[in-house]
C-alpha cells in the first residue's frame, strides 16, 4: 500500500524536488505536441440515472434543482434511496474495453484519458485506500486496469484524470435536510460521503473551511496509488486544486509523479486549469475553450461532444461533427491539442449517435491527418471574418463559420490550409496566398509549387490578386460543411 514515507523516499531519490523551480524543469512528453487528438471519457456512478449531467450526486441533494425532484419521483426520498444506493445498479454489463479503444483509435485519437474518480468519490479502479471502488462493489471489475490494457494494446498513450479534490464539499448539501448524507458515512474517514464540508465559492482560493491535513493526505495517497498501479503518462486535475490548501500537496504529488516517470524511462506531465500549478511545471488546459492566437507553449483544450453534459444522459445537446473538427483545427493551429469527451452509457455501451460522431471524425482524420499529426503552428494562424471565442467555456455557443474562414499548420516545409466550411462552393479562395500586385506585398510572398487536397490528390488552382483560388474535388461520404484541407508546397 502506498504511504507518505514512500512518497518522500521517491522524491528524495529522484531528479525533481517538490519546489516549483525544480518542477518547472520537467519537459512535456515529446509525443504530446505531435499527438494532437485525445479521447476523454466520463463514466461512473453518476451515469446510472442518465439525468441532466455528471453533477447529479451533488444536485440531487439541493432542493429546487431538477435532480432533487427527479430523484424523489423516480427513486424515492433521499433518506431512503441516497446516491450510494446506485452502486448495486452500476453493473457495467455491456462494458468492453477493447471495443471502446478500437473505436477511439479508429476515431484518430493518439491518447486516452478515463476519469478514475469524479467529485462523487467513487473509484473506478482497484484501491487499498477505500472500499468504495468498482472492484469491491458495483461491477466488481478494475475498470481503469482494463482500459489501460486496451489502450496500450491499441497503441495509444494512457493517461488518467482525477477529480477527487472537489469531494471536500461536493456532497455537503445532503446535510441540510433528512437524507443519507448523515452519520458515519459523512463524518468519518472511510465513509462514502466524507467529509461533506460546506460548499463555498468554488473560485475563492482562500475559502474556509480549509481542507484538513487528513483530507489532503488522503487525496495525495489516492492519486499516488493511481500513479504506481497504472503508470499513466499524463494526469489531469479539475479546477479546485488551485485552492491554497492544495499547494504543498500538489508540489509533492508532481515531484513524486515526475520522478516515477524518470524511473519508468518516460517523461510524465500534469494537465491543470487556471493557476493550479506554477507556470511551466505542467500542461495548461482550457476547458471548453481556447486561445485567440497561437501560443509559444503547448496546451490542451478539453471539451465534450455534448454542450450540456460530460456524461451520457437522455437529454444531450449534441454538437455537429463539423463543430468538433473545427475545434480540433482551431486548437492545432494555435499549438494546442483537443481532448474530446464521450460519455458511455451506464451499462458500459457507447450510444449509437456518439459512435457515429467518432466514426465520422475518424474518416475525416484518415483523409486529413497529415495536416494535423506532428504539425506546428505556421507564422499565420488563421484567416477570415469569423472571430472564435477564447478563454474558458467559450464554446458554449456554436460559431457559424464560412468558406472565407481558414486555419493553418505546417510540417516538413509544407503549409496546410484548412477551409472551415466549404459548403457546396465550386471553388474556395484563401486571401493569405494572394499574388503580389500593384506594389502590395501579400501576407505570403513565396513561390507556390504544388497544391493538393488532403485525401484526394492534386487539384486545380490559380493564384490571383484576390487570393489562391482552389477548385476542390468531390468528397464522397463527407458532409459539405466539414472542413477541407490542402497541402501547399513551395519552390
Amino acid at each position: 500500500m502506498i504511504d507518505l514515507h514512500t512518497i518522500d523516499q521517491v522524491i528524495a531519490a529522484g531528479p525533481y524536488s517538490d519546489t516549483w523551480q525544480s518542477l518547472a524543469q520537467a519537459p512535456v512528453p515529446a509525443w504530446f505536441p505531435d499527438a494532437k487528438f485525445g479521447i476523454f471519457t466520463h463514466w461512473g456512478l453518476y451515469t446510472v440515472p442518465e439525468y441532466r449531467n455528471e453533477w447529479y450526486s451533488r444536485n440531487m441533494y439541493i432542493e429546487g434543482y431538477p435532480e432533487f425532484d427527479h430523484h424523489r419521483e423516480v427513486f424515492g426520498p433521499q433518506a431512503e434511496f441516497g446516491y450510494k444506493d446506485f452502486i448495486p445498479m452500476f453493473t457495467a454489463e455491456r462494458f468492453n474495453a477493447d471495443e471502446w479503444l478500437d473505436l477511439f483509435a479508429k476515431a484518430g485519437a493518439r491518447y486516452y484519458f478515463p476519469v478514475s474518480e469524479h467529485h462523487d468519490g467513487y473509484q473506478m479502479y482497484r484501491s487499498e485506500l477505500s472500499h468504495w471502488n468498482t472492484v469491491e462493489t458495483g461491477p466488481h471489475r478494475d475498470i481503469i486496469g482494463e482500459l489501460r490494457e486496451a489502450t496500450l494494446k491499441h497503441g495509444l498513450h494512457f493517461a488518467a484524470s482525477n477529480h477527487r479534490a472537489e469531494h471536500w464539499w461536493f456532497m455537503s448539501h445532503g446535510r441540510d435536510f433528512d437524507s443519507d448524507v448523515q452519520g458515519a458515512e459523512a463524518d468519518t474517514k472511510g465513509g462514502f460521503y466524507w467529509p461533506a464540508m460546506p460548499e463555498r465559492n468554488e473560485f475563492d482560493i482562500h475559502s474556509d473551511p480549509h481542507p484538513t491535513a487528513e483530507y489532503l493526505e488522503d487525496w495525495l495517497l489516492r492519486v499516488c496509488e493511481i500513479i504506481d498501479n497504472y503508470q499513466p503518462e499524463l494526469l489531469y486535475f479539475d479546477w479546485w486544486v488551485q485552492h491554497e490548501s492544495f499547494k504543498p500537496y500538489m508540489r509533492k504529488l508532481a515531484a513524486f509523479y515526475y520522478n516515477r516517470g524518470a524511473e519508468w524511462g518516460k517523461p510524465t506531465s500534469i494537465c491543470y486549469k487556471y493557476d493550479g500549478m506554477a507556470w511551466g511545471s505542467g500542461i495548461v488546459d482550457v476547458e471548453r475553450g481556447g486561445y485567440a492566437d497561437a501560443t509559444p507553449f503547448v496546451w490542451q483544450t478539453d471539451t465534450a461532444i455534448a454542450r450540456n453534459s460530460w456524461c451520457y444522459t437522455t437529454s444531450l445537446e449534441y454538437k455537429g461533427v463539423d463543430e468538433l473538427v473545427i475545434a480540433l483545427l482551431d486548437a492545432v493551429s494555435k499549438n494546442g491539442n483537443l481532448l474530446l469527451n464521450v460519455g458511455p452509457r451506464a451499462d458500459g455501451s457507447i450510444a449509437d449517435h456518439d459512435r457515429e460522431l467518432l466514426e465520422t471524425m475518424g474518416a475525416w482524420m484518415a483523409a486529413n491527418g497529415e495536416g494535423i499529426y506532428g504539425t506546428r503552428p505556421w507564422r499565420i494562424t488563421q484567416e477570415g471574418p469569423t472571430v472564435a471565442g477564447s478563454g474558458m467555456f467559450a464554446d458554449q455557443q456554436a460559431t457559424e463559420y464560412t468558406a472565407a474562414d481558414w486555419r493553418f499548420t505546417t510540417k516538413n516545409g509544407a503549409i496546410y490550409a484548412f477551409c472551415l466550411n466549404p459548403a457546396n462552393a465550386e471553388s474556395v479562395t484563401c486571401t493569405t496566398f494572394a499574388a503580389y500586385h500593384d506594389g502590395v506585398k501579400p501576407p505570403f510572398n513565396g513561390v507556390i509549387d504544388t497544391v493538393e487536397q488532403l485525401g484526394a490528390g492534386p487539384v486545380s488552382y490559380e493564384r490571383t490578386n484576390s487570393g489562391l483560388i482552389i477548385v476542390p474535388v468531390q468528397r464522397p461520404g463527407f458532409a459539405a460543411n466539414l472542413p477541407i484541407g490542402f497541402k501547399i508546397t513551395v519552390q
